[in-house]
């Protein structure tokens, strides 16, 4: 479950969870979340691009239409984040 707020401060705790993540398929639950910044953005796509890397799958569920709408207007999908801008 991540933070409501995925802004600068979030960001780099966000990271450090996401590397200590092991698991072969990794889900990331947006139930929570109201804000998606820019740099919580690239370290989600960063993450999901070293997962895809090693054979691993990130997923995001449960986003809200207002954050699918931050995620529209930095020209992203929960889809497209998942498999890493491909």
């Amino acid at each position: 479950m991540l933070d409501s707020r995925l802004d600068l401060p979030a960001a780099s705790p966000l990271m450090t969870t996401l590397r200590a993540q092991d698991e072969h398929e990794v889900t990331l639950d947006f139930t929570q979340v109201k804000h998606l910044g820019t740099l919580c953005l690239q370290v989600i796509l960063s993450a999901t691009m070293t997962y895809n890397a090693e054979g691993r799958k990130l997923s995001i569920t449960n986003v809200s239409d207002r954050v699918i709408d931050q995620m529209r207007v930095m020209g992203m999908t929960p889809e497209t984040i998942a498999r890493g801008r491909q």
